[in-house]
Order: structure tokens, then sequence, then C-alpha cells
């Protein structure tokens, strides 16, 4: 393809990827709200309870209140067990449509307003987002992931479909806020601290195994994010559902939307699992092919050696929790460790180590 139009075709995606992320803006903006409105809607409705002098209609902790069935903490390491999907209808009904999760993480009949709005955006954005995606790698003339600008957009735009693929079957727009916020930084990052122009790869890249290796390492990384976000809202969620428990006040009235500390831990292990089958075929392939490029499978460069320490966390992670009874907090802050090695694998090893595998192209 000749170089002008090369050029052209980067220009469209940059355009692409800034209509992107301002639609991204305005969905986190919708989120956000639907987030306050909801709660405000709850507490509402506790307030008119106590002033009837009725016990409030909408449990208080994701469909757990003090004193109520769900509020028993008989679960795995005391946590409290998730409501009954009737228990969430009954919760809407009660609440003027505004409905806390479930345990089934199932649509309840709701009246949601700006979460649809904020849904309908995102799929606006991811759409856009794809065109910008296509456009680079039409201009580049091979797939879009061969520096750190073009994986971290690619990333996002994975992070973001893989959402919107999730809400098909489960309700999970209550992690709208957090991961549209976490889409926003990485293409804000890649804009600003990583953007590198249309261009050929190097040698050591012009490989199937860039299609094979890199795209599997993008969708575990993608995978990771949602959990890093799931495992963030489980300790605060843990941390909410003891202190309501013991009486205290409700400090994060929002996370009543947010399904319980356990549910948010079984569905973050569940795609831990998943995205640590990804990330061992990352590690293997990655292996195969530096046995074509340079002659050993494994040569402990920095890149090779911070694979293998994701590899290690998860697996420490995904055993623990299974065998070992590491459950409730410490299974979250190890799923969060993990991630943070995902980002300093990506961030400071990409640009502060030389080795083999310096191909930021910065």
């Amino acid at each position: 393809m000749p170089f002008g139009i090369n050029e052209t075709m980067g220009q469209y995606s940059e355009l692409f990827m800034l209509l992107a992320a301002g639609t991204y803006t305005v969905a986190f903006i919708a989120f956000a709200w639907d987030l306050a409105k909801s709660s405000k809607a709850l507490r509402a409705v506790d307030l008119k309870a106590a002033q009837a002098g009725a016990p409030a209609k909408v449990p208080v902790a994701a469909g757990v209140g003090a004193g109520s069935a769900e509020a028993r903490l008989d679960g795995p390491a005391g946590r409290a067990e998730r409501p009954s999907s009737s228990t969430a209808k009954a919760n809407a009904a009660g609440s003027g449509g505004v409905a806390t999760a479930d345990g089934d993480m199932k649509y309840a009949a709701e009246r949601r307003v700006p979460a649809r709005v904020a849904v309908a955006l995102t799929t606006l954005a991811v759409l856009i987002h794809g065109a910008g995606v296509v456009t680079r790698a039409i201009g580049a003339g091979r797939v879009p992931w061969g520096n750190m600008y073009e994986f971290l957009t690619t990333g996002a735009f994975l992070v973001a479909a893989v959402f919107l693929l999730s809400l098909i079957r489960r309700d999970l727009r209550f992690l709208g806020t957090f991961v549209v916020g976490l889409v926003i930084i990485m293409m804000v990052a890649a804009s600003v601290a990583f953007w590198t122009p249309v261009g050929h790869l190097v040698p050591a890249l012009q490989s199937y195994w860039l299609v094979i290796h890199v795209s599997i390492a993008v969708l575990s990384s993608a995978l990771f994010t949602l959990t890093f976000a799931m495992s963030a809202l489980q300790l605060v969620q843990s941390h909410r559902q003891k202190a309501v428990a013991a009486g205290g006040a409700d400090k994060f009235g929002f996370m009543r939307l947010v399904p319980s500390a356990l549910s948010l831990e079984n569905l973050s292990y569940r795609i831990n699992a998943i995205a640590f089958i990804g990330w061992t075929f990352t590690l293997m392939f990655g292996a195969i092919w530096a046995e074509k490029a340079w002659g050993r499978f494994w040569g402990w460069d920095t890149k090779e050696v911070w694979t293998f320490v994701i590899w290690v966390v998860y697996a420490g992670y995904l055993h623990a929790r299974a065998t070992r009874g590491w459950t409730g907090t410490r299974a979250a802050w190890l799923s969060i460790v993990g991630y943070c090695c995902v980002i300093f694998n990506f961030t400071i090893v990409n640009t502060l180590f030389n080795g083999l595998h310096s191909y930021s192209g910065l």
C-alpha cells in the first residue's frame, strides 16, 4: 500500500480513536449518573420507611440487610450469601423500579433509563473504536498490535467489547463506571504516553506468531482488567457488608446495586481461570516464537521473566483459592497483585528495561 494511503488511514484511525474516547466519556458519565440516581432512590425508600416506622423495603448491602435472612454471615469465610432472583424482583417492586443485583446477576424488571443509555453509548463507542482499530490495521498493512500504542488501543477495545458481550447473559451494568473508566485511562495513556505513527515492524516481529502470541496476550490482559475491577469492588463490598452487619452506617449506598462480595469473587475467579489459560498459551507460544527467532526457547530476558511472574501469581491465586481456602479479601488482593504485575510488565519493563523484547515503538 502506498505510503500516502497508509498515512491517511492512520489519520482516520486517530480520528476514530478520539471520537471513541469522547463517546466513552459520555457513557462513563451516564453510568455514574445511574449509580448516583439509583442510590438516591434507594435512600429515599429507606427514609420513607423509617418515617413510617416500618423496616426498609430495600436491603442495604446488594440485597443484604442487617437482620434480614440474607444478612446471615454463614457463607464461606463469613461472607453474606447472595439473595435470590425473586428477592431482587421484590426489591425492584418496593423501590420504584430500582433493583439491587440478584444472586444470578440476571436482569430484573426495572426502569433504569440512565443505565440503558450508558450501555447504548458504550455500544456506539465500541463500534467507533473498532473502526479505529481496523483503519490502523489497514494503514499499517498488518495486525494492529505491533507496538505499545496499538497493544493498548486494541486491548481497550477488547475490554469494552467483552464487557458488552457479557451483558447479554449477565446484568453487569454495575461494572460500567469502573470498566469504562479503565478503558478511558487506557486510551488516554495510549495517545499521550505511547503514541506511535503508522510504520513497519522490525524483522523479528514480521512473523505469523505475532498474530497468535500477541492476540492471546491482548485478550488475556483484557479479561484480567475486568477481574481487577471486580476484585476492587469486592474489597469495597466486603468492607461494607461487615460494617452493615455490625450495625454500622451504610457509607456506600450505591454499592447496593452491586452483587455481594461472594458473587463478585466467584465470577472473578471463573474469568481469571479463563484468562489464566490464555496467559499459559501466551507463555508457550512466546517460547516457540523465541526458538524460531533466536534459536532458544528461554533466555531469561526481562520480558520473559515478567511474563512468567504473572503466570506464577495467577497460578498461585487459582491454587490458593481452590485448594487452600484463600477466599474473601485475600483472594481479591492476590488478583489485584496479579494485575499490577501485568501493568508493570507492559509499562516499566517495556520502557525502562533493555532486552530482546524492546519493541515499544517509542
